[in-house]
C-alpha cells in the first residue's frame, strides 16, 4: 500500500496522488504528475496496476492482459481478482478500507474497496468467492490483509450504518460501534470499519487476517483523507502475482 509520500504532485494532492484524472469526483490533479506517480507505484509493485472506476458497490471483475491495453476504459467495479502474473489488482482509497487477498498456493490475488456501503453490500464476500473459484481453493486457504482507512476514533456514522450491519442502535457491540453524543442531540456512533471487515472475512471462512491498524484521518503527513481534507489525493493498495 502506498502513502501520500514519494510523488511529484503539488498541494492539495501532495505528493503521491494515484487517482487517474479521467475518473469522476472531486478536483483533478495534473495528468502528467499522476502519470509519474503511477509509474513509480508500478515500479515498486513490480506489476502494472489496473485502476477501477469505483462506485461503492460490490461488483468484482477478473482482470486479464487485455485490461492492460492502452486506452481501455477503467472497469466499473469495486474489486478485482487475477490469475495472471504481472497484473496488479488495485483499489484507490482516501478513508475507505482496502482489502487484499491471495491464496496460499499463489494461484490468484484480489483487492477490494470496502467502504461501509460496499462492505455491507458484500464486496468482501464476493471478492473472496471469485478468488476461491479462480484458484480452486477454500476460504480457509486464503490470506487477507487490511490496509489503512478511517479509524475507530474518527469514523462517525448514523443509525443507517448500524442498520446496514444488523446492529441494535439501543445496545450495539462496543467493539464495533461506540455511542457518541452530540450537542445537537443527533444520535451518532463511532464505527470500527476494520473490525467489521474482519467479522465478514471470518464469517466467510478466512482464518489468516492481518493489518487494519492505521488511521488515514489521524496521520495527515502519511495518508490522504477525504473526510479530513475533502479536496485531496488517493493512495492505493495493490497485489499481484509475480511472473
Amino acid at each position: 500500500m502506498s502513502t501520500r509520500l514519494g510523488g511529484v504532485s503539488a498541494a492539495p494532492f501532495d505528493t503521491l496522488n494515484l487517482r487517474p484524472p479521467g475518473l469522476r469526483g472531486d478536483a483533478v490533479d495534473a495528468p502528467e504528475a499522476v502519470a509519474e506517480n503511477q509509474r513509480r507505484f508500478a515500479a515498486a509493485l513490480g506489476a502494472t496496476p489496473v485502476w477501477l472506476d469505483q462506485v461503492h458497490g460490490a461488483d468484482v471483475v477478473r482482470l486479464t492482459r487485455a485490461d492492460l491495453q492502452p486506452g481501455r476504459p477503467h472497469p466499473r467495479a469495486d474489486a478485482a481478482i487475477s490469475t495472471e502474473p504481472g497484473i496488479g489488482c488495485a483499489v484507490l482509497v482516501a478513508d475507505c478500507l482496502p482489502v487484499l487477498l491471495c491464496d496460499r498456493a499463489g494461484r490468484a490475488v484480489g483487492a477490494a474497496h470496502a467502504g461501509w456501503r460496499g462492505l455491507a453490500g458484500g464486496v468482501v464476500e464476493h471478492t473472496l468467492a471469485a478468488l476461491c473459484e479462480a484458484a480452486g481453493c477454500a476460504p480457509d486457504e486464503v490470506i487477507a490483509w487490511l490496509g489503512a482507512c478511517i479509524g475507530p476514533r474518527q469514523f462517525e456514522v448514523g443509525a443507517d450504518v448500524l442498520e446496514a450491519f444488523g446492529a441494535d442502535s439501543a445496545s450495539p457491540d462496543p467493539v464495533r460501534f461506540v455511542y457518541r453524543p452530540r450537542p445537537d442531540g443527533a444520535p451518532r456512533w463511532l464505527a470500527n470499519l476494520p473490525q467489521l471487515a474482519r467479522d465478514r472475512l471470518a464469517a466467510a471462512g478466512v482464518k489468516a487476517i492481518s493489518g487494519g491498524a492505521w488511521c488515514t484521518v489521524e496521520q495527515p503527513s502519511r495518508f490522504f483523507s477525504f473526510r479530513r481534507e475533502r479536496v485531496t489525493g488517493r493512495q492505493a493498495a495493490a497485489i499481484a502475482l509475480r511472473g
